[in-house]
């Protein structure tokens, strides 16, 4: 059948896009990685990238064509031995399939076999989902994207604190690089949020200052790539004041902003600093999955006497999921969440991780394996009991980390089990993580670089000796 090319999304915030000019023609044959056309926006121009093979059978939009809306049509491929009379046939592909730009490429992957799912002779067992102790029992719950939780978190601690503030790049007039801060330059005002310059060095500096003179500072960077302009004032500014000023000059301030992987922004913009940062003494790192946790923990963080780093992540932006509707809903710090219960294997993860985990675990549960899956939320301090406890119950446990796995926080979670868990281990510890490579800017040999479902689904049967 005839495969749709969708119109694909620069960011998780891109509605529209022009459709600059086609790279190939009609009649031409077509490889899955080959360019086909040219996207634009106002910020960035990218090449739509081919994921299947066969013949370009129709155009659909022509270039030139502006304001295009995501996950348009705007081509068909036909694959061998189909002819232009197949045209009318042709289906759309998920949105995740194509337009990888704004959901993980692994995503599409493992959501490719869905007719197995329909003959499934019973339905898998429904996770249970542990509530954190602070929510009472019958709290309405909104629901909300996770941009949305963030904006929402950062309003509420201005609001209850003056000395809290906003700064960074397009925080202010522009409502934010993803839309995170839309609204709080009109509530605040622009002493609060603040646009800085291009220059990461030099505002994480002034941040580090202002939080050493009593301020608290929520310092956004567009991506965490760019943090490294600014990691000696994180270091050892932000991190070894306390220590080395024997606790008389502290630093609150939070740095925030995507980590990890997003979707063809190649190497240098694709990099996953959980590790690095959860290394460092003075530093606590928050790396939240839900709704509820990236509200409830950028609160905490906020109100921490420590730096924090809030590592979010990109594709996650537009993920919907319920916040309880609370006057003050804060999660505390350093303490890892049960997601789902399992007898059989653990499945620990954090940020988008907890993606591939949680759709492990239904995968599992067809095969008759009840994985229990714990998402850590906080990287520094991490709550090794929790896992220890999980372990003791199973016998096994996988991690699953979107970043490398040398010296990656898979590691370190497997070196606890060993170390505090290993009479009840029935298997190694499995680590499932992104491949040993930098991030590749091609979308085909992204989804390769990446953790997939499969992957994990492998790694727990394996230790399952199944």
């Amino acid at each position: 059948m005839p495969i749709q090319v969708l119109m694909p999304a620069l960011s998780p915030t891109m509605e529209k896009g022009n459709l600059a000019k086609w790279l190939k023609k009609e009649g031409e044959t077509i490889k899955s990685g080959d360019v086909i056309a040219e996207i634009e926006t106002d910020k960035a121009t990218m090449e739509v990238e081919a994921t299947d093979e066969g013949t370009l059978g129709k155009i659909l939009i022509p270039e030139g064509t502006a304001d295009v809306a995501v996950n348009t049509p705007i081509a068909t491929i036909l694959a061998d031995g189909e002819s232009a009379a197949d045209l009318g046939k042709a289906s759309a592909p998920a949105p995740a399939a194509k337009a990888a730009e704004s959901a993980p490429p692994a995503e599409a992957k493992a959501e490719a076999p869905q007719p197995k799912a329909e003959k499934a002779p019973a339905a898998p067992p429904a996770a249970v989902a542990e509530p954190d102790p602070e929510v009472p029992a019958g709290t309405e719950m909104i629901t909300q994207t996770i941009r949305e939780a963030l904006r929402d978190a950062m309003a509420e601690e201005m609001r209850r604190d003056p000395d809290v503030f906003i700064m960074g790049e397009e925080v202010a007039e522009y409502q934010g690089a993803y839309k995170v801060t839309q609204g709080l330059l009109q509530e605040f005002g622009a002493r609060r949020v603040i646009d800085t310059p291009i220059t990461e060095h030099g505002f994480a500096g002034v941040g580090v200052g202002a939080a050493m003179s009593g301020l608290k500072p929520v310092v956004e960077f567009m991506t965490f790539n760019f943090a490294m302009q600014a990691i000696d004032q994180i270091i050892n500014s932000a991190a070894k004041t306390l220590y080395m000023s024997g606790g008389q000059m502290g630093c609150s301030i939070v740095f925030r902003g995507p980590n990890g992987a997003a979707a063809r922004v190649a190497a240098q913009h694709s990099q996953d600093y959980s590790a690095w940062y959860s290394q460092i003494p003075g530093l606590k790192v928050i790396a939240p999955f839900s709704a509820a946790d990236y509200k409830g923990l950028l609160k905490a963080a906020i109100r921490d006497p420590n730096p924090v780093i809030f590592l979010e992540n990109e594709v996650l932006y537009g993920h919907t999921g319920e916040v309880p509707k609370l006057d003050d809903y804060v999660i505390p710090i350093g303490k890892a969440r049960i997601v789902r219960s399992g007898k059989d294997v653990t499945l620990i993860s954090w940020s988008n991780g907890m993606t591939y985990a949680l759709k492990a675990a239904d995968e599992l549960a067809k095969e008759g394996i009840e994985a229990e899956v714990i998402d850590l939320r906080t990287l520094r301090p991490m709550d090794t009991e929790t896992i220890v406890n999980s372990v003791k119950k199973t016998g096994r446990a996988v991690t699953v980390e979107e970043g490398w796995q040398q010296s990656g926080v898979g590691a370190e979670v497997a070196a606890r089990i060993m170390e505090q868990a290993f009479d009840y281990l029935d298997a190694p510890v499995a680590r499932v993580s992104g491949k040993d490579v930098p991030m590749p800017y091609a979308a085909n040999l992204e989804k390769l670089a990446l953790p997939s479902v499969a992957e994990v689904v492998a790694a727990a049967k394996a230790v399952s000796y199944r």
